[in-house]
């Protein structure tokens, strides 16, 4: 494998990158049907990133979205569709484009775990 040697550390960008691809999975990934654990797991998340986020303006930022778009996670759909409007926002606010959100299943998919074998609790399940 060839690594590529980054110099310095992680930029503001990178992270945000990471961070976006990191929840935008956990959407494809969330349940049709969460229970209410789910539901609380996901929404508590979303404060947390907002309280603990290396970046501080961006942390605040992103209470400042959620106070005016609360966390939807009723089901899988929903709350990818939410994570993607409230990813617009984020973009607008940079002035980047916004992301078609009818196409977020489309770009955000089911993870392709080895063996295409876990589910968000990382159980081994079948899909087909």
């Amino acid at each position: 494998m060839n690594f590529c040697i980054q110099a310095g550390p992680v930029t503001r960008e990178e992270l945000g990158r990471a961070t976006w691809t990191f929840i935008h999975t956990l959407g494809a990934q969330y349940p049709e049907k969460p229970t209410r654990q789910q539901k609380k797991d996901v929404k508590e998340l979303m404060a947390i990133i907002s309280r603990i986020y290396p970046c501080k303006e961006c942390a605040d930022h992103f209470k400042e979205v959620l106070r005016s778009n609360p966390v939807q996670a009723g089901s899988q759909a929903e709350f990818s569709q939410w994570l993607c409007r409230v990813h617009n926002v984020v973009n607008r606010s940079l002035g980047k484009p916004t992301f078609p959100c009818e196409r977020v299943d489309a770009r955000w998919g089911k993870l392709d775990c080895e063996h295409r074998m876990c589910d968000l609790q990382g159980s081994m399940t079948p899909f087909d």
